[in-house]
């Protein structure tokens, strides 16, 4: 009895799942160890600190710019809408902090007058916002 031999060639594949699975695996990792620092649109140069302390409360940002502009969040205010909305927050949460970013260019009298009025508007947790030196330039 003759028996023929069926040579069969078998065709590699390469499988895509366990490489499309490290590729998701890396990305999260990734995306879970960068750190993202949101800063709103006002560009201010803090001035550097050695010591800096998050704050991971509720917290309003007031910014100061060189020129002397006071932003409330991302919104341009005068002073008097400032101490306006300072009371409707103090009277509603009461625990909030207040972060000052100021420029370094800004005059010390200036921050101290924001912090005045946010002191009188009932919030005593007020923070002073600086960039820590080693990402200073």
């Amino acid at each position: 009895m003759k028996f023929t031999k069926r040579y069969e060639i078998f065709k590699g594949q390469i499988n895509m799942a366990p490489l499309i699975d490290v590729v998701l695996q890396q990305l999260i990792y990734f995306m879970l160890t960068s750190s993202f620092i949101m800063q709103p649109g006002i560009k201010i140069n803090l001035p550097s600190a050695v010591s800096t302390d998050r704050i991971e409360a509720k917290e309003i940002f007031i910014s100061v710019s060189a020129e002397g502009i006071i932003f409330l969040g991302e919104q341009q205010v005068s002073v008097e809408q400032l101490e306006y909305s300072l009371r409707n927050f103090g009277k509603n949460s009461p625990g909030i902090t207040v972060v000052i970013k100021g420029d370094v260019r800004v005059p010390y009298g200036k921050i101290v007058k924001i912090m005045d009025i946010a002191r009188t508007a009932g919030l005593s947790k007020i923070a002073i916002a600086t960039m820590p030196q080693s990402e200073q330039q």
